[in-house]
């Protein structure tokens, strides 16, 4: 894993986990 792929994909997991919880 490359890591500044990695500081992206954290990102884009905190963002669905909030439109996720805010459904």
């Amino acid at each position: 894993m490359k890591n500044r792929n990695d500081k992206f994909s954290l990102i884009l997991v905190l963002f669905i986990l909030l439109i996720y919880l805010r459904q």
